[in-house]
């Protein structure tokens, strides 16, 4: 094959045509014919598809059949002398084998033959050149006269270049000759061919040449010939090079033709104005646009490069444009407000101003354009800004007219071609770009900095809130425009649909953006639709509906971030609503008159529903958040919203039966849907309530709580709610739910409960049905397997004390005989029975996961063992620490000889651990509990463990010592004056100041009979004070007998013994401590339910006697010493005070001093008032401990009422429980509040931690205050109660009455 045929030869030419073809782009772009040759040499270095191409790979096949049996026949020498040791090394092989093929004769046959073919296949490409390059031009003579000025859109396009047959390359002195035949004093015809040739030419060798400046300023002239011929090729080949040639080059051609164009401009042979109109069918204007176009095509496609290029390169471009578009007339020019300048053709081809999008998107550029536009062309922005102006004016003037602009639209709507326009159409159309050139201009700081800008028919400057005004105004002042073409034309050019766009962007920006936006001006002109609708005056506003859903949408946006609602709330300078209501007050008002139907002018409209659902959806963002809802609360929203659904709900209710023979409209059918929708949009409405404890609180009074759960889990099984946020946002409605008796009964009842349940089995013990199994599961790592952890949380949120006492009050343990491997749990009392109890084979051999579930189970149990009044049932109604006693028992060696050894494994580390929790009670640094994890060494557990009480001594921390008595002066004076006989007006204030003095310098001193005869006085002074009476109360007399033990109920009865163990622990209580406490809490009981109410109702919790201990009247016992009569006296003292209702929760079970309505829905004013301002604080004191909980789906209201209800026990010392009663007494019960903010504020870096980690709620319930002293932070509490007291303490004494 060493000789070609004439066949080979014709099929190397078509081969090596196409490798060029191929690579066409590359040889173009190459500045020579050196550089165009070493592209070639190395193309398989550079060209990933080198080894497809046809030519490539009839060469490869050449050459492996003609060098192939060398380099075979050389490989077997290699191989035998390499056995004989002669040789080795891949290497040398390599060189032996290239060496032997290259000196061979078949090789220099085959280079030799390859030589003479392909000399003779490139001399035919040539004269194949030559011949296509004749015929072109005589078909370009031959079409010259029969093309037409066509659209514009083809004629620039370098898709059809003849290039595409050339691979010639121009010398210089071919260039120069080229550049002087493109003289414009050459004859027409001599341009005419260089042009031709120009036009055939490498774009790169043209640019590269020392002739080119010459060239430019030649076609620069030549595109403002009189033939049409000369622009047309000039325009194709700037195309060309555009398309071809890299940024550094082209800039120089764009700058060229900017600079022609302006030129052209201030010339005066653009005679053209606005009022007449401008017609693109004329060649003259055809021409024209060509040219802006091929401009704002480069414009869009510059960006992409010239980053990579010197930045005066990119400042050239940019300042040719600005310049260009700056053109207008001298001031004294006839037609100068007439002028079609050229920011009109540019607006025509790029309406929405993408190229300035392009151009201010990056730092890079947007700063060179700012600064230029600040500097030397703000005129550009002034006209930009005059038309928005005076398109406004318009339409204002013609609001209640036809409108021509409305016209414009509708026309251009249509599908008919239009090839001229009006001069209002050419104003729109520049307005239009105005509007988006300026929205895209402010949103950046830099762009901000251009105003105010000055105007000259107005005396002030225009502001950026005064843009922002002018946008928000055009979207109910610009005409209207059939919904049919909005809907048919998705990119509407309508003004209301633009600044929709301009201002949901500031929306959803932050910073200086944001700030723009959150001004009492924009807000007002926002509201202007809704405060015309309120007022009854006329409103003048086209398309009232779309335009109310247009207000509603960017106020939702608004509302969604903290600055917005906060603007929303209190205003810009948080003005006095007294002197004109906020936005809130205004929204809600104009939410209730639509709920209402009191609106005369939207009555009867079909997109009603439409409106009244995004300005509910506006009122749902401000009562999601504590302090939105504290605004909203007079107006009672909640009614307005629950009766609205309660009128849908009947309506949906009844079902039209169909009639036979009737014709079925599509309205029929509509209508029951749209109820059904409007139905479930009030129920979510309703639901959000319950995202704060109030709000809940209000929710249980519309009666619908069983109605919006079951709306919340069915949407949660559909899937509705996929966002994070939403999510989110579920689970804290979950966790506020479950803290309150109902919420927790409505959670079971609709199935949420089973869900989760069942989900959690799933995930424990079954798997995903349908998950292919095509390997074994690995073992999990940690003690709750990732897959299970939010089914743990989610059970942590769920399982507070009320929901557990609703869920379990009474319920028997199952203890089947038999379990089935099928039998799924379903309840609560069956995760107890199956993972938590495990008291017989049965259930252990019914777990495939033996361990890994029971772990789950018991570090459940640890998480709600922390809450004491759950352990204390759990206690009393299973007998968990035995269950864990004889688990450990049993687990353990069985040797020979002698007692066994417990085995150290997860499950008796994990029960040893809460045995020594559920057993002692103690702060931080009063009880000593066993790590849950193994230590490396030699004693990788050096915790003892046991089988049986009392716990081993070593779990015990030291008795703590009592303080030392020492003369102090503060303290003799805080004594003084509890001693002394009269009391003056102020005293009250005097003594609390000085215990506050006392607390900051010896808080220590401030203990025992010290603390007691402190609050003892003090609580005895306040309730013989009318003033300071809060509670009425009967006269009691203690029974004077002792009451046995056996009296009190089960709960009771383990309480007293674990506080009895504790004050003698603290060598507080003596031996007979325990009948004491008993017959305080009898006669307790006895007291209180004197002003007890009888309340008919299924909730466990209202069934007589208090579902709970009585934390605080123990702690009251404690601090007494165990003096019953005194400890019983001051119970009773203290009762008529309002602390009494936040201190000592028992004090307002079941009270006659509540509202019927309260009492009924079993929830505490701790929790609807207290943990409610704790959440509001928490936002404003501590935004980002605020961010956390909303991020785990967990509620501080949950936590601060474990931590309140069970006053700190095994959270703080016990000096500190002490402190935190004495502030509370002696300050205020809003020091309650201020005590939970100042946990949370010395928990901060530890909550941030555990949020990232996932275990927030383990965290707060498990861990104890490590290092919090309440003294430390008494300086912060005063802080807090100089800002917050008034509306606190005015909330707090609302409980009496608190029935909205």
């Amino acid at each position: 094959m060493s000789h070609f045929t004439s066949e080979d030869e014709a099929l190397l030419q078509s081969m090596l045509r196409q490798l060029l073809q191929s690579v066409k782009e590359k040889i173009t772009g190459a500045p020579s014919v050196e550089c165009a040759e070493e592209i070639l040499l190395h193309l398989e270095e550079t060209d990933e598809n080198f080894h497809n191409y046809e030519f490539v790979k009839y060469l490869r096949q050449y050459i492996k059949n003609t060098v192939g049996p060398v380099i075979e026949e050389e490989t077997e020498k290699y191989t035998s002398a390499q056995n004989q040791s002669e040789i080795s090394g891949y290497d040398t092989l390599v060189q032996h084998l290239t060496k032997k093929t290259r000196e061979s004769k078949e090789y220099r046959e085959m280079m030799h033959a390859l030589k003479n073919v392909m000399m003779v296949v490139v001399e035919s490409l040539i004269n194949k050149f030559e011949e296509d390059r004749m015929h072109n031009k005589e078909l370009d003579s031959k079409t010259k006269k029969e093309r037409q000025s066509g659209y514009f859109t083809d004629n620039c396009s370098d898709s059809d270049s003849s290039f595409n047959q050339s691979y010639a390359f121009m010398s210089q002195e071919q260039l120069q000759l080229l550049a002087e035949r493109l003289d414009p004093i050459q004859p027409k015809e001599v341009r005419q061919e260089a042009l031709q040739i120009l036009c055939f030419a490498p774009p790169s060798d043209i640019l590269s040449s020392e002739n080119w400046p010459n060239l430019r300023k030649h076609l620069t002239i030549s595109l403002s010939d009189p033939d049409a011929t000369f622009s047309e090729k000039i325009l194709r080949f700037y195309a060309k090079t555009f398309s071809s040639s890299p940024f550094n080059m082209t800039r120089e051609v764009y700058t060229s033709l900017a600079r022609h164009l302006e030129l052209y401009f201030l010339s005066g042979e653009h005679s053209l104005r606005i009022s007449a109109g401008l017609d693109v069918s004329n060649t003259d204007i055809n021409r024209l646009l060509k040219k802006v176009r091929l401009l704002n095509e480069y414009q869009k496609e510059a960006p992409s490069s010239w980053i990579r290029h010197p930045e005066k390169y990119m400042e050239d471009v940019v300042e040719s444009t600005l310049s260009l578009l700056s053109v207008k007339h001298e001031p004294n020019h006839p037609a100068c407000p007439d002028f079609l300048g050229p920011v009109y053709f540019l607006a025509l081809l790029d309406i929405k101003a993408v190229w300035f999008k392009k151009w201010t998107h990056a730092y890079y550029s947007r700063r060179v354009v700012l600064r230029l536009l600040e500097k030397k062309y703000k005129s550009l922005i002034n006209a930009a800004v005059q038309q928005c102006f005076d398109y406004f004016e318009f339409c204002k003037a013609e609001v209640n007219k036809s409108s021509e602009v409305s016209g414009f639209f509708q026309q251009h709507c249509s599908d008919k071609q239009n090839f001229s326009y009006t001069g209002q159409e050419l104003q729109y159309i520049y307005f239009v770009h105005s509007l988006c050139l300026l929205g895209r201009l402010l949103i950046y700081k830099e762009g901000q900095n251009l105003f105010p800008v000055q105007l000259k028919n107005r005396k002030d400057g225009v502001s950026i809130t005064d843009m922002l005004v002018l946008f928000t105004q055009l979207i109910y002042y610009s005409p209207s425009y059939p919904k049919t073409a909005l809907t048919a034309h998705t990119d509407s050019y309508s003004p209301e649909g633009l600044v929709m766009e301009i201002l949901q962007v500031f929306c959803d920006q932050t910073g200086c953006v944001a700030e723009c936006l959150y001004t009492d001006a924009v807000i007002d002109a926002l509201l202007h639709p809704v405060q015309s609708l309120l007022s009854g005056t006329e409103v003048c506003i086209n398309c009232l509906e779309a335009t109310l859903c247009d207000v509603a949408d960017i106020l939702a946006r608004i509302t969604a971030s903290e600055d917005g609602l906060s603007l929303l709330l209190y205003g810009e300078n948080e003005k006095n609503s007294k002197d004109s209501p906020t936005a809130a007050h205004v929204i809600v008002q104009f939410t209730k008159k639509l709920l209402h139907d009191d609106l005369s002018l939207l009555s009867g409209s079909e997109l009603l529903p439409v409106v009244k659902g995004a300005f509910i959806f506006i009122c749902r963002q401000m009562y999601r958040t504590c302090e939105g809802l504290q605004m909203l609360i007079p107006y009672g929203l909640h009614e307005s919203i629950a009766e609205a659904w309660r009128k849908t709900n009947l309506l949906s209710e009844r079902v039209s039966t169909p009639v036979a023979g009737a014709a079925s409209t599509s309205s029929i059918s509509l209508e029951p849907k749209n109820t059904l929708l409007w139905e479930e949009t009030l129920l979510d409405a309703l639901l959000n309530f319950s995202m704060t404890p109030r709000g809940l609180f209000l929710l249980h009074s519309t009666g619908a709580m069983n109605d919006c759960v079951n709306f919340m889990f069915n949407s949660l099984l559909k899937k509705l709610q996929t966002n994070e946020y939403e999510e989110l946002g579920n689970q804290v409605i979950v966790t506020q739910m479950a803290t309150t008796p109902m919420g927790a009964v409505a959670l079971q009842s609709s199935g949420f409960i089973k869900a989760l349940v069942t989900e959690l089995w799933s995930l424990l013990e079954c798997g995903k049905d349908d998950l292919r199994i095509t390997q074994p599961k690995s073992a999990p790592v940690d003690p709750i397997d990732q897959s299970c952890q939010k089914s743990f949380l989610s059970l942590i949120n769920l399982l507070t004390y009320p929901a557990v006492f609703e869920l379990l009050s009474k319920q028997n343990m199952p203890n089947k005989p038999v379990y089935s491997f099928r039998e799924v749990p379903s309840d609560v009392i069956d995760i107890i029975d199956r993972l938590i109890i495990l008291n017989s084979e049965a259930k252990i051999h019914s777990l495939f996961s033996y361990e890994q579930s029971h772990i789950f189970g018991l570090r459940l149990l640890n998480v709600l063992c922390c809450e004491l009044n759950t352990l204390l049932l759990l206690e009393t109604q299973y007998k968990v620490s035995q269950v864990l006693l004889t688990a450990q028992e049993e687990n353990v060696t069985e040797p020979s000889e002698g007692p066994g050894v417990f085995i150290i494994d997860g499950l008796s580390v994990e029960r040893n651990h809460i045995l020594v929790r559920i057993n002692l009670i103690g702060g931080p640094q009063e009880r000593i509990l066993p790590l849950r994890a193994l230590d490396k060494g030699s004693d990788p557990y050096p915790w003892p463990m046991f089988s049986s009480f009392p716990l081993p001594k070593c779990y015990l921390a030291g008795i703590p010592r009592k303080a030392e008595f020492r003369q102090d002066n503060d303290l003799d004076k805080l004594l003084t004056l509890l001693k002394s006989p009269e009391k003056p007006t102020g005293w009250t204030e005097n003594y609390r100041k000085q215990f506050c003095k006392v607390m900051k310098a010896r808080s220590d001193s401030i203990s025992g009979p010290v603390l007691a005869e402190l609050i003892e006085k003090f609580v005895s002074h306040l309730s013989e004070s009318r003033t300071d009476c809060y509670f009425s109360t009967g006269n009691y007399k203690a029974m004077e007998i002792d009451v046995k033990k056996e009296s009190l109920s089960s709960v009771q009865q383990l309480g007293v013994e674990m506080t009895v163990r504790y004050g003698k622990y603290l060598n507080l209580l003596k031996e007979d401590a325990e009948n004491g406490l008993c017959f305080v809490l009898m006669n307790c009981e006895k007291f209180l339910k004197q002003q007890q109410r009888t309340v008919v109702s299924s909730l466990c919790c209202l069934q007589e006697r208090y579902a709970g201990y009585d934390w605080f009247a123990s702690s009251i016992f404690l601090i007494m010493s165990g003096d019953r009569e005194r400890t019983l006296t001051f119970l009773q003292q203290f009762s008529c005070l309002l602390v009494s209702a936040f201190l000592w929760l028992p004090r307002l079970h079941l009270s006659i001093h509540l509202p019927i309505t309260t009492v009924e829905y079993g929830i505490h004013p701790v929790y609807f008032c207290s943990a409610h301002h704790i959440e509001m604080l928490l936002k404003a004191e501590l935004p980002l401990v605020c961010s956390a909980f909303h991020m785990s789906g967990f509620t501080p209201s949950q936590i601060c009422l474990q931590w309140i209800t069970q006053c700190f026990w095994n959270y703080m010392d016990w000096s500190e429980i002490c402190h935190y009663i004495a502030i509370c007494i002696l300050l205020g019960p809003d020091y309650q509040i201020y005590m939970c903010i100042s946990v949370f504020r010395h928990l901060q870096q530890d909550i941030l931690k555990h949020t990232e980690a996932h275990d927030l709620q383990v965290f707060l319930k498990e861990e104890a205050l490590h290092g919090f002293r309440v003294s430390d932070y008494l300086d912060y509490m005063e802080k807090l109660e100089a800002i917050y007291r008034p509306m606190l303490l005015k909330d707090m004494r609302t409980i009496r009455v608190q029935n909205t």
